[in-house]
């Protein structure tokens, strides 16, 4: 570690303090670790289709549990307070981003109705520890010091750079960071943010002097979210290896999927993105181009992995790794942004994956990450809101499992919950707290087929969407209902309203009950 990294490190920890927890013994409960990608796509880890190197995922669904129908909130504000608090977006305050938009819903941090995992585990006397990008309110009621975390290290908001935190938008916004609720600035460009997050978080647990209570660590990885930047040796292992292209990248994912069990043969490949070009029309220098943008990507997947195992081997070394429960997921599906058009975003055309650069990788690779489904982050079309799911428990999770059960990430505060013995209460601190919307998945911990019905709802910036058992409406911004049977046609190909009207009366009529529920409105008017 160089001088300036180990300045800034140290800078960090001086900042630190650790709160104190209750003094009762919780020898027995588990410790928890939630981790979260950002932006990474259905198909994206290698055991669910992907060739990029992911060693150390792989070998917790190996060893785990994975749901191959698990779905998320669709974009990063929304999906981080489900994740949190158990609810759906809206009813924790967060139905678009951190943004005021003037109604309940849409206020843009977290409600006070709402309540996050880590301050229900502190009644426990769980230790608990953030680090990563938290985004769900700038407002000081909504950071994590102020909402259950001992130790924090978070982003407030999105990244700007994987090296420092200079100005990304041309209004000159920066990225704010903070420990423990004391804002800091990263001018380090020799410190990578994915090792940063990982660096606080295997320090934080050495810092826990009470040894005899457990830990709850939720580790928020920024990657890998746009701006695409990854080190140069991640970036070389990669640089070459997708030339082959996209078209036949997800041929290859889609038959890697099918091989493993996570999706159906029945279920075809969804048809190239619209404006994604045929790769064979491009010239030798676009492919080449093309080919460093994924490379890029892939390295920050890559990169996110290795950290995992160091946390892991942390775990290992403390002799806290049998009694652990460690969830993945990703915060919404692999992103169609293409941050290059952007008249608000500072332009920077440098070494392409360098602090000098600002680039994304667009709508191709994003359909590639999302294989076999349609469209991106930000939409309640498959491509948007399915997530890898891994769960892994040593000697409490079945081994080397799949479930195909319907699930959401509103189910990950009730699931944790029970596993650490934690009630969820009517009433806390003054505040009535709004009911639960999900349910623990732990019954699917020894019985992957265990059969279970939900129906789960989207609205995201008018793109909107319900599934009930195999059937989904679904519809985008301004357009019309469409319709899919998700056990014959889980990559909607074949929009159905024409054959079931009745179908479609009666999905619509149960999301129009839910959206007056949780406050949702229309987004022609709000914005």
């Amino acid at each position: 570690m160089n001088t300036k990294s180990s300045f800034w490190m140290g800078t960090l920890w001086a900042l630190a303090a650790i709160t104190p927890v209750p003094a009762q013994s919780t020898s027995g409960k588990p410790n928890i670790v939630l981790i979260l990608a950002d932006d990474m796509g259905f198909s994206d880890l290698g055991s669910f289709g992907s060739e990029i190197g992911t060693p150390n995922l792989d070998k917790l669904a190996r060893e785990g549990l994975r749901i191959t129908q698990f779905y998320n909130s669709g974009r990063c504000c929304p999906s981080r307070a489900a994740l949190l608090t158990g609810l759906y977006p809206h009813q924790a305050g967060v139905g678009d981003m951190v943004q005021d938009k003037g109604t309940p819903a849409y206020k843009g941090y977290l409600s006070k109705n709402s309540v996050t995992i880590a301050q229900l585990l502190k009644t426990a006397g769980y230790h608990t520890i953030v680090s990563g990008k938290w985004h769900v309110g700038l407002v000081p009621s909504a950071w994590a010091v102020n909402r259950g975390f001992d130790q924090s290290f978070t982003l407030q908001n999105n990244g700007a750079s994987y090296f420092n935190s200079e100005p990304l938008y041309n209004d000159g916004r920066t990225v704010t960071f903070q420990v423990n609720g004391r804002q800091i600035q990263r001018h380090d460009t020799s410190r990578y943010l994915t090792q940063a997050i990982t660096d606080f978080a295997i320090q934080s647990i050495d810092r826990i002097k009470d040894q005899q209570n457990p830990f709850f660590l939720f580790l928020a990885y920024n990657a890998p979210h746009w701006p695409i930047q990854a080190l140069p040796e991640d970036i070389a292992r990669y640089k070459g290896k997708y030339m082959q292209g996209w078209d036949a990248l997800r041929q290859a994912r889609y038959r890697k999927l099918i091989a493993l069990g996570i999706i159906r043969k029945e279920w075809k490949l969804s048809p190239r993105y619209e404006r994604a070009p045929e790769w064979n029309a491009l010239s030798v220098a676009e492919k080449a181009q093309w080919d460093t943008r994924m490379a890029i990507y892939a390295a920050m997947v890559d990169r996110m992995d290795q950290c995992i195992g160091q946390v892991l081997a942390k775990l290992k070394a403390i002799g806290r790794d049998r009694n652990t429960l460690l969830l993945f997921v990703s915060d919404n599906g692999g992103s169609g942004d293409t941050v290059r058009e952007w008249s608000y975003v500072t332009q920077k055309t440098g070494e392409p994956g360098s602090v000098n650069s600002i680039d994304s990788y667009d709508p191709p690779w994003g359909n590639a990450s999302n294989t076999p489904f349609r469209l991106f982050k930000k939409n309640t079309h498959e491509g948007g809101i399915a997530s890898p799911f891994i769960a892994w428990y040593p000697g409490k999770i079945k081994g080397n499992a799949l479930s195909n059960q319907v699930s959401h990430i509103t189910d990950i505060m009730p699931t944790i919950l029970e596993v650490a013995g934690v009630h969820y209460p009517e009433i806390f601190g003054e505040e009535k707290l709004t009911p639960l919307a999900g349910s623990s998945l732990t019954h699917l911990f020894q019985n992957p087929a265990a059969k279970q019905h939900k129906t789960i709802f989207w609205e995201h910036e008018g793109s909107r969407a319900v599934r009930n058992g195999d059937w989904k409406l679904v519809a985008e911004l301004n357009q019309p209902w469409e319709l899919y049977n998700l056990k014959t046609d889980r990559s909607e190909t074949r929009n159905l309203t024409g054959r079931h009207p009745e179908k479609v009366k009666e999905l619509e009529k149960e999301f129009s009950e839910w959206a007056v529920k949780v406050g949702v409105v229309d987004w022609n008017t709000i914005r």
